[in-house]
């Protein structure tokens, strides 16, 4: 092998293709594929995007509606039942971030609200981002303590 014959990779360049607008003789000269007259024929056209040919766009048919709270904090709700349910299976006295992302109950980036469905029967202290008044009184009424993380 040497450079005389180094060739491309097999289907790696496409031919050029056909030479538009080069003249009558060409076969591809006078409108050069554009067909006649019309915005699509002259050069330096571009179509507006969501353009529909005049009838009034999505955008415009569609109404506004509504507003996003950028100060919304969204929480990922784990129920007391889960909790118990963790507690008994995994012998677990402390459910923290940790313990919830281990169990695939979370992810790093979430905020864990404890929630008020079920009941707790075993002595646990909860470490979460918020807790439902509900949540809250179940932990202690057996005993348990929680603590709110920031």
């Amino acid at each position: 092998m040497d450079l005389s014959n180094l060739t491309p990779a097999e289907g790696s360049v496409k031919s050029k293709g056909k030479r538009l607008g080069r003249g009558q003789g060409s076969g591809r000269g006078g409108t050069s594929a554009r067909g006649h007259n019309g915005a699509k024929s002259r050069s330096g056209y571009s179509k507006k995007i969501g353009f529909e040919g005049g009838q009034m766009p999505l955008q415009r048919r569609v109404p506004k509606f509504g507003f996003t709270n950028i100060n919304r904090k969204d929480f990922k709700g784990i129920n007391l039942d889960t909790i118990q349910a963790l507690a008994s299976s995994k012998n677990i006295e402390t459910i923290d971030i940790d313990v919830l992302i281990e169990n695939g109950l979370a992810s790093r980036n979430t905020l864990v609200k404890i929630l008020g469905r079920g009941t707790v029967d075993a002595k646990v202290t909860v470490k979460a981002h918020a807790f439902s008044k509900t949540a809250k009184e179940a932990i202690e009424s057996k005993g348990g303590s929680i603590e709110t993380i920031s």
